[in-house]
């Protein structure tokens, strides 16, 4: 009689808030998962999926600095059909069929993309406790910091976007909104000048397309008042078009920033690097 720790695992949907532009899958045994880009996105996504593809392009070329997770793409993929759950063979038809192609036994999947696995950041402070809190909400504000000095933009900073590894770094991951830093036109919100302008539903100034407003950055922390109270503490200055304007300008300048891919504790002192 075959034990239970016979029968293979099945691929899985990935844990965290589903994505509106891929459909992201993993193997609960394997530390990797495979990202689908879907046949139609979910609103208000406006992109198409050959723009998604060139933002992945535009990442396997550029400096990653430790803070975009590396991706591996792959054409007609070849999986055993009976390792995957009816529940994602379901999801998977239902998102990217143009993707699909059973053969016998196998499904292939015509495109896809795999990635180490992280846990969400969202799903990481679900369970955090303060003083972990603290510590990932620190590496948060140093990713965006350091994807800037690379000249990236993420565009999405939502919190189900970035992974906490194994080593409690904090990884960007989601590219189809990423551009680079120099192409954005940081404002601040206007203020507005009468009753009719303050209660309006939608915004009554003009936005152009590169258009961002630091100052609602601070909706990516709505639910998680802790966590909007470190990141406060620790990278207000993110808030602030003037803080993207002078990394802008930095760049433009031909300015290099070096940014280190591990903490700072893991440096040597002076003392070690004098002798």
């Amino acid at each position: 009689m075959s034990s239970t720790q016979d029968i293979p695992d099945q691929f899985v949907a990935a844990p965290g808030i589903k994505g509106m532009v891929m459909t992201v899958f993993t193997l609960p045994s394997y530390d990797i998962v495979f990202k689908v880009i879907k046949d139609r996105f979910d609103y208000p996504k406006e992109v198409t999926r050959e723009v998604v593809r060139e933002k992945y392009r535009l990442v396997s070329r550029h400096d990653r600095i430790g803070r975009m997770a590396d991706t591996q793409e792959f054409h007609n993929l070849s999986f055993p059909l009976y390792r995957f759950s009816a529940a994602l063979l379901e999801e998977l038809r239902a998102t990217a069929p143009s993707l699909l192609h059973i053969a016998g036994d196998r499904l292939i999947i015509r495109h896809l993309y795999t990635e180490r696995r992280m846990t969400p950041l969202n799903l990481y402070l679900k369970t955090a406790e303060e003083a972990e809190t603290r510590n990932v909400i620190d590496e948060y504000g140093n990713a965006i910091k350091q994807l800037a000095a690379a000249n990236i933009f993420p565009g999405d900073m939502l919190l189900k976007n970035f992974g906490v590894t194994r080593h409690g770094r904090v990884v960007f991951y989601d590219y189809d909104e990423i551009c680079y830093l120099t192409d954005c036109n940081f404002r601040h919100l206007p203020e507005p000048q009468n009753e009719e302008q303050a209660l309006s539903a939608r915004p009554w100034y003009t936005v152009g397309p590169n258009d961002i407003f630091p100052e609602e950055f601070r909706l990516f922390f709505s639910g998680n008042p802790l966590a909007r109270r470190f990141f406060e503490e620790l990278h207000s200055d993110i808030y602030t078009p003037g803080f993207w304007q002078g990394i802008q300008t930095e760049i433009r300048a031909g300015k290099i920033v070096d940014v280190f891919p591990y903490r700072r504790k893991r440096r040597f002192s002076e003392r070690i690097r004098a002798t």
